[in-house]
């Protein structure tokens, strides 16, 4: 009997967890004039089937690049883990590159800059060229989008300004907003956080009329920051005038900094949440 329970565990030892894949691919965008290079994450099944997807947009932060959550924060496990459980839906998560690590001297942000349209291109050459290719369904009620830090303002702006394309925003440690100095040197940094001042996700909520408040209630809302991060004031306060706004969100603050041991944890909420927001 022992030798028979031996050699049935060795089996199950044996058989290859299921586990989905990266692949890389590269976009050449008109808009932006540059070819840009995104990572995606296809689930187990994905080659031999032909069903379509919801969809996850994952967004890095600044400094980054799309191959971050893959190869810091261990995106593919997640993701693998949570399938394999029935945690999550089955879904592709899409990593898109906004820009170049050295900051002061490249393009970096995911709004429009001069010289950097790049909200332009993510609505409308980016999603459609994506969702094509790895046969995502293609609608609100099957596409989310999260991210950290600028992904996580990024984030939060887009949906703002799309309500019609997101089921769900998740945004982690986010760059809601900046204050200018009058000294901020004139280079490429200067202008992302120029961008962000001009898209500020709380002047965003502080003028929406009632049409707009409305179109912002058809989204579910997560914001989720540390309690030692030097941007969770933005997060209480976008969290504070969305509530009275009558716009629900959910806010957690936990134990942590801005960092990618926090990051690594919020996306195990972030992967759920999206999933359980995904029409059915």
């Amino acid at each position: 009997m022992k030798r028979i329970l031996a050699f049935v565990l060795l089996s199950l030892a044996l058989i290859p967890a299921r586990a989905g894949k990266i692949v890389t691919d590269t976009l050449r965008s008109d808009i932006l004039g540059a070819d840009v290079v995104y990572n995606v994450y296809l689930p187990d099944g994905f080659s031999e089937s032909s069903d379509k997807y919801p969809a996850v947009y994952l967004l890095h932060g600044l400094y980054g690049t799309y191959s971050d959550w893959q190869n810091t924060g261990r995106m593919k496990e997640v993701a693998d883990e949570f399938i394999r459980s029935g945690e999550i839906r089955k879904m592709i998560i899409v990593m898109p590159n906004a820009g170049h690590p050295d900051v002061h001297n490249e393009w970096n942000g995911y709004f429009n800059m001069p010289g950097w349209n790049y909200e332009d291109f993510f609505f409308q050459e980016f999603i459609p060229a994506v969702e094509k290719e790895y046969r995502a369904v293609g609608d609100k009620g099957h596409r989310a989008i999260m991210g950290l830090s600028m992904g996580g303002g990024g984030s939060t702006v887009y949906a703002q300004r799309h309500p019609d394309m997101f089921s769900s925003c998740y945004a982690m440690s986010a760059w809601l907003d900046q204050v200018m100095d009058e000294n901020d040197p004139k280079d490429k940094l200067y202008y992302t956080r120029k961008s962000v001042r001009e898209h500020s996700a709380l002047d965003f909520v502080a003028g929406a009329d009632e049409a707009t408040i409305g179109k912002l209630r058809s989204i579910k809302w997560f914001f989720d920051c540390g309690d030692d991060d030097f941007l969770l004031d933005l997060s209480v306060a976008l969290y504070q005038k969305m509530r009275s706004a009558k716009i629900k969100s959910e806010l957690r603050v936990r134990d942590g900094v801005h960092n990618w041991e926090y990051w690594h944890l919020a996306l195990r909420t972030a992967l759920p949440f999206a999933s359980r927001n995904f029409e059915q």
